[in-house]
């Protein structure tokens, strides 16, 4: 109830049926005039017969828009990193406001739970051992989800050459065994296929010399021995 014009009195505190830690707050009337999640209850000790004005529910509900967006976004996260751009787009699919989604984000990246530099380093490696791609192909996935040129760059300067090396060699011995053809015809087709996987030029020559070198090997018939031997 109004205790004068554009002030209320709350007159009882529910917990919301659904759980979810949120609060309605009543002020005599049928309707709540707030809701709000029980951190927002406790920062502002919104207990019975403490009295608003209309200008302190608005901050109040304001407050509790901008901790709705960043207790999504910490949900979202789950056990997965994500760039800002992610965590943009998913909050606006939720319809939050933009100052809302920003006011999230930039708390994000003052605890460090979001941050694209570290994302970035994280994702090329992940990238090249798992999935088996090269660092022209995962600056395109960088710059995909929203990493900044710089942010991407410094994470595949930090790529070692055996690392991605390995990873290419790996990839062509699998991808081999699956290319039909003569064996000249065989060879462009996993060259082809390792440089759309984004290795660079030395990397792909450097396997395509281990390659043909098996390949001689077989067409041979020599042994692992004999080579060693010479």
């Amino acid at each position: 109830m109004s205790t004068m014009e554009h002030s209320y009195m709350i007159t009882s505190v529910k917990l919301e049926k659904q759980g979810k830690k949120r609060y309605l707050l009543y002020a005599g009337g049928e309707e709540p005039i707030l809701s709000v999640h029980e951190d927002i209850w406790i920062k502002y000790r919104l207990m019975k017969g403490l009295e608003l004005t209309k200008e302190q529910v608005e901050e109040i509900q304001e407050a509790d828009h901008k901790y709705a967006a960043y207790s999504l976004a910490i949900a979202y996260l789950g056990a997965k990193p994500r760039t800002k751009k992610q965590m943009y787009s998913y909050l606006l699919r939720k319809e939050f406001e933009e100052h809302h989604i920003q006011y999230a984000i930039d708390r994000l990246e003052e605890e460090r739970i979001v941050d694209d530099e570290l994302y970035a380093k994280q994702f090329v490696q992940s990238r090249v051992n798992s999935a088996l791609k090269g660092r022209h192909f995962i600056m395109n996935e960088l710059r995909q989800r929203g990493v900044s040129k710089e942010a991407s760059m410094e994470a595949i300067a930090e790529l070692d050459y055996e690392s991605e090396l390995q990873a290419a060699s790996t990839l062509a011995d699998k991808k081999w065994r699956s290319i039909k053809g003569e064996y000249a015809d065989r060879r462009r087709k996993l060259q082809l296929f390792i440089m759309r996987r984004g290795f660079p030029s030395d990397i792909v020559r450097e396997v395509m010399k281990m390659e043909q070198f098996q390949r001689a090997v077989e067409e041979k018939g020599e042994d692992d021995g004999l080579l060693l031997d010479n």
